[in-house]
């Protein structure tokens, strides 16, 4: 499993072959590169490690800031001046960029300190990373839970040295520096140390050890030694009277002499960090191999939850560095909250829910059910401690939380967890802090007024009403259920009843077509608020390009009438980011599976890739890969309504570890894709052996564990055209129609022509393309039997 993950692929920009057919019309606004980084990183740890070069927004590589389009260099080659600890993973501009305690291994003066090194020989496996300096100094780092370790091997040189730089941290590129407001720092006894900063609020402690008890061990302060000095205390530090300090080793080494550092880390103080390192590590030197060792077993274990089955070793790449991508955040942290004294669950680089709340968190709820309810924990002490739910949650305090991009998505994560029955939460407590939350930010005005503006954030209230609905009914209070129920139903305000879209306003990182097409709790009203069946399936072909022209991506520095031409075209982002990535399962709730198997095939065979451009965009902390391996397995969780929504598969047999054993997935008639070739359609299906007739399951069935079994063909059939996937309408609503009776109702044919509404680069546009019709179901050719054991898979 470790020799088939790439750590490399998303660290640079976007190199996949042209696209052709429904992705060539795809626009991309968003950041071409999937800002990831191969650095050591342990499952869902604390710490992660990497070469540093400054560049955006990890710290690795050659890029600089970027918001859109081909990002522009600002080195021309690999470059590090040192390894540093604590890396965001595929974000984008987050402002929060860590990267401190920055080592660097060098046999030049301290003066130097800061310059950089050409790196070659780069090498990476999940939990492990390693470079080599132009120096000729080869670095080698792996990291535990809440440690990391770090070898070094110089060249024969008279004065070699480690120097840990305490002072820095942020990116080196025009406002990402971070500066310490405090800092303290201490040498304990030769070849031990220890140390504190305070960045952005959080406290970080360290506990240092190094193996050199033949070298000199000193604290130096604007790069000037302080033989003789154990201490350096910082009580204020302002950017303007900021020197760097740190600490250092140095002395003769011989010709392939390695030099190890361990570093334990707290959010609780040097006490609390050493205590880390024994745990992580153990006692005594040389714990390089060992850690290494228990690192990588941990990702085994966690890479085995998901097996696939294919001959394309490059398939078998991009789905397995996907699902590592995917088990890198959030950072877990237990017991080691900075600002509560309280023990228990505490997590960080939450960033942000609207990029991992509709596939990573169901991802992490399958494959680790318990590491989900310990999220769901934290998530409800920072609500208690800090007065709400965050979208964005850093090692910071009193950060942007980013409220502008949506609401109420916590409440999504946890009626999930509700509705599967999990234990270890007092749901009695969630729904305090569930139903409080609604009434924040946005969520006045959409009490007072039936809606909030920006306009997406009526549809997650809306549905942070009905998440927090089942709740309520899960704990007994029908009244509190009821009247939110009631709440939810609110969503019809954000759509213009005119085109079937949602009305002029604001939208992040988006049009309004971008939001129109999400899964909400009433996909049935919302289709009849299209028109009827016939016309949400004609926007939604218009939306994924069906009869359209091939589109040219934005370049470097696009203009903003370029940008504004794109999103004109009211088209799909194609994963280049995420508002509109459950829009292809949409066709599901209108009896169009065939259409999901089109787009989604062309998702996964072409704007995912091997190598280093082998990302569509920015990864978002596992928000685009997660989304990778729920597509590839043919299966796509409704998050918060705790349903499923089934798919052709791209692999030929999958299997996915559950809390109730193993889920297995299984074909017949199977072809293996080619990119750019033809989809394959589920003709028939069946659930542990029972028919299913239906183009959903309940996560229930699951998380339970079990087998489903797909019968696979050319062509489009009646499988999934009757009986579409549940909506929720309140008792004695009208129901909405489920067929095209409504036509009349909105007569037009197509929506209004494009409508520039802001000066925030949002383009609003209601043009339709022509659709296609999809071809008759063909005759059956054998019996609807589900395929035994000894069929060929």
């Amino acid at each position: 499993m470790i020799d088939e993950v790439d750590p490399f692929i998303g660290t640079d920009v976007t190199a996949l072959p042209p696209q052709s057919g429904l992705a060539a019309t795809w626009w991309w606004p968003k950041p071409q590169i999937g800002n990831t980084h191969p650095g050591a990183t342990y499952p869902l740890g604390m710490v992660s490690a990497c070469s540093y070069s400054g560049a955006y927004p990890t710290g690795y590589g050659r890029y600089d800031l970027s918001l859109e389009g081909i990002p522009s260099t600002i080195h021309d080659r690999q470059l590090a001046s040192g390894f540093t600890h604590f890396q965001q993973s595929g974000t984008g501009a987050i402002r929060k960029y860590y990267n401190y305690f920055r080592v660097t291994p060098m046999i030049e003066p301290l003066d130097v300190l800061g310059r950089t090194w050409d790196l070659s020989d780069e090498s990476a496996e999940p939990g492990y990373y390693a470079a080599t300096l132009d120096s000729g100094v080869r670095a080698e780092i792996t990291v535990g839970p809440k440690s990391a370790v770090h070898r070094y091997t110089f060249p024969k040189h008279s004065n070699a040295r480690i120097v840990i730089d305490f002072s820095m941290g942020g990116l080196g590129i025009p406002y990402g520096s971070t500066i310490p407001l405090r800092a303290h720092l201490e040498t304990v006894e030769p070849g031990v140390a220890r140390g504190e900063i305070v960045a952005e609020g959080a406290p970080i402690a360290v506990h240092v050890e190094c193996d050199t008890p033949q070298w000199r061990q000193m604290l130096w302060y604007d790069r000037r030694l302080m033989p003789g000095g154990t201490r350096l205390d910082f009580d204020h530090i302002r950017p303007t009277t900021l020197r760097p300090f740190g600490l250092m080793w140095a002395g003769p080494s011989e010709a392939g002499q390695t030099i190890e550092l361990r570093i334990g880390f707290s959010l609780r103080g040097a006490r609390q960090a050493e205590q880390n390192l024994r745990q992580d590590c153990g006692p005594g030197p040389a714990r390089f191999e060992a850690r290494r060792q228990r690192t990588q077993k941990t990702w085994r274990k966690q890479l085995k939850t998901i097996a696939v089955d294919t001959p394309s070793p490059e398939r078998r790449t991009v789905f397995r560095t996907a699902l590592y991508h995917s088990l890198i955040k959030p950072s877990f942290a237990e017991s080691e909250s900075p600002f509560w004294p309280s023990e228990g669950p505490f997590a960080f680089d939450i960033a942000t829910m609207w990029d991992i709340y509709r596939t990573q968190l169901p991802l992490l709820t399958a494959v680790q059910p318990e590491k989900a309810v310990e999220l769901a924990n934290a998530l409800l002490t920072i609500c208690e401690e800090e007065g709400n739910f965050p979208i964005g949650y850093r090692l910071a305090r009193g950060g942007d939380r980013f409220s502008r991009q949506a609401s109420a998505l916590a409440h999504t994560f946890l009626a999930d967890l509700c509705q599967l029955g999990v234990e270890g939460i007092d749901w009695d407590w969630a729904l305090v802090h569930m139903s409080d939350d609604l009434r924040r930010t946005y969520g006045e005005e959409y009490l007072l007024r039936g809606e909030a503006h920006p306009i997406s954030h009526t549809l997650d209230i809306a549905f942070g009403y009905w998440c927090t609905a089942k709740v309520a009914r899960h704990v007994g209070d029908r009244a509190l259920a009821a009247q939110f129920e009631e709440l939810a139903e609110r969503w019809v305000n954000a759509y213009d009843p005119e085109s079937g879209l949602l009305k002029d306003s604001t939208y992040y990182e988006g049009s309004r077509y971008n939001y129109s097409f999400r899964l909400q709790h009433d996909m049935a009203g919302r289709i009849a608020v299209s028109g009827g069946r016939e016309r949400f399936v004609a926007q939604l072909d218009a939306f994924f390009g069906y009869g359209a022209d091939a589109v040219v991506q934005p370049g470097n520095k696009p203009p903003a009438d370029e940008l504004a031409a794109g999103y004109a075209l009211g088209r799909f982002e194609g994963l280049n980011n995420e508002p509109d990535m459950e829009a292809p399962w949409a066709y599901h709730y209108a009896g169009r599976p065939d259409r999901t198997a089109e787009v989604v095939h062309d998702i996964v065979l072409q704007q995912f890739g091997v190598g280093r451009g082998g990302l569509p965009g920015n990864d978002d902390s596992g928000g685009l890969s997660s989304w990778y391996v729920w597509a590839s397995l043919g299966l796509f969780p409704v998050a918060g309504q705790s349903i499923v929504l089934v798919n052709a598969p791209s692999f030929a047999e999958s299997r996915i570890a559950v809390a109730g054993g193993e889920f297995r997935m299984r074909t017949r008639g199977f072809v293996e894709p080619v990119a750019g070739g033809p989809a394959q359609y589920v003709q028939a299906a069946w659930l542990n052996g029972e028919p299913l007739e239906r183009t959903w399951i309940h996560g229930t069935e699951l998380h339970a564990g079990g087998e489903l079994v797909l019968e696979l063909g050319p062509r489009p059939s009646a499988w999934g055209t009757v009986e579409v996937p549940p909506s929720s309408r309140p008792t004695g609503a009208t129901p909405f129609p489920a067929g095209d009776e409504m036509l009349t109702a909105h007569p037009e044919a197509a929506a209004p022509e494009p409508e520039l509404v802001d000066e925030q680069d949002v383009i609003v546009t209601d043009a339709a393309s022509p659709t296609t019709a999809v071809p008759d179901p063909e005759p059956d050719d054998h019996p609807r039997t589900p395929p035994s054991e000894g069929d060929t898979l």
